[in-house]
This record gives structure tokens, C-alpha cells and sequence, in this order.
């Protein structure tokens, strides 16, 4: 598989094969979304401060507002944090908490 996609990118414009990873993990977010809610047994029609069919759409975007989404954890009883970091930098020294809630 990872061949396949080395072929694919390799006949891509590095912007295109940066816009494709990108979108890649905002599909994978949406899933994570839906499968962390699963294990932690807790069914859309249970999640506090959301309807059943707000549970829906909110796992099925690819765009979602932070504050939406700490407002989906938080009803998992679950927390966020976002780190920053320099895209090229080698160690991970350079890690910044930017939101811890």
C-alpha cells in the first residue's frame, strides 16, 4: 500500500500531495471522533449537551470548531490539548502547549 501511494504522490505537485495529507487527517479525525465515543461506551443519543443527530453530523465533518470539540470531549468526560511545534525542527524541545483543557 505505501508504495501505491509513493506512485500517487510522485506524480503530485508537493502542494498537492500537502493539501491531500491534510485532508487524510481530517477524515481520520472524524473517524477517531466516532470510535473514541464507541470505546468509551457511550452512544450518541447519551452525549450530554448534544442531540443524537448534532453527534451525527459533528462525526461525520472535517472542519470542526475547537470549541465544539472541546464540548464533545468534555461529554466524554475526556480533555483536549494542542501542541505546536516547528515543522522541521528535529527534537521536540520546541513543543508549546497552546490550549490545555
Amino acid at each position: 500500500m505505501k508504495d501505491a501511494i509513493k506512485a500517487m504522490e510522485s506524480k503530485m505537485s508537493p502542494e498537492a500531495v500537502r493539501r491531500a495529507h491534510i485532508k487524510a487527517e481530517q477524515d481520520i479525525m472524524a473517524i477517531r471522533l466516532s470510535q473514541l465515543r464507541e470505546e468509551r461506551n457511550v452512544k450518541q443519543s447519551q452525549m450530554s449537551n448534544f442531540s443524537q443527530s448534532s453527534v451525527s453530523k459533528i462525526e461525520k465533518r472535517k472542519d470542526i470548531k475547537v470549541s465544539t470539540l472541546i464540548d464533545y470531549l468534555d461529554s466524554l468526560g475526556m480533555g483536549l490539548k494542542i501542541v505546536t511545534y516547528p515543522k522541521m525542527a528535529v527534537s521536540e524541545k520546541n513543543e508549546r502547549i497552546l490550549l490545555n483543557v
